[in-house]
């Protein structure tokens, strides 16, 4: 039998779903790249979840975001268990990025 993750019940589903349709959309195969080059201009690892966050870099690139409120401002609005949840779904959203573009843009996915 495999790993099975458990499931945790979304509280605040509203919040959670705006941002995780953001998050979506940024690693789209239209908005991925323009997202890594983002990163890259910045200086700012990929997996620095917290950093993508204050630097306001999901809005940068998804604009549908940005006109409504701010990534920062609805992870912040959720509660700790859907904070995690919305992180897990980040990074593994960030290793589904195909190997072209990873390799391309492999500065912002160093982990040093």
């Amino acid at each position: 039998m495999g790993f099975e993750q458990a499931t945790i019940k979304v509280e605040q589903e509203k919040e959670f779903g705006d941002l995780k349709g953001a998050i979506a959309r940024i690693f789209a195969p239209e908005l991925v790249e323009k997202f890594l080059k983002r990163l890259e201009k910045d200086g700012v690892p990929i997996r620095n979840w917290d950093k993508v966050l204050s630097q306001g870099l999901l809005e940068r690139v998804d604009e549908a975001l940005g006109k409504s409120t701010t990534a920062r401002k609805l992870y912040e609005g959720l509660p700790v268990s859907d904070q995690a949840q919305m992180r897990e779904f980040y990074l593994s959203k960030l290793e589904e990025v195909n190997e072209t573009l990873r390799t391309k843009h492999k500065k912002v996915y160093s982990y040093y």
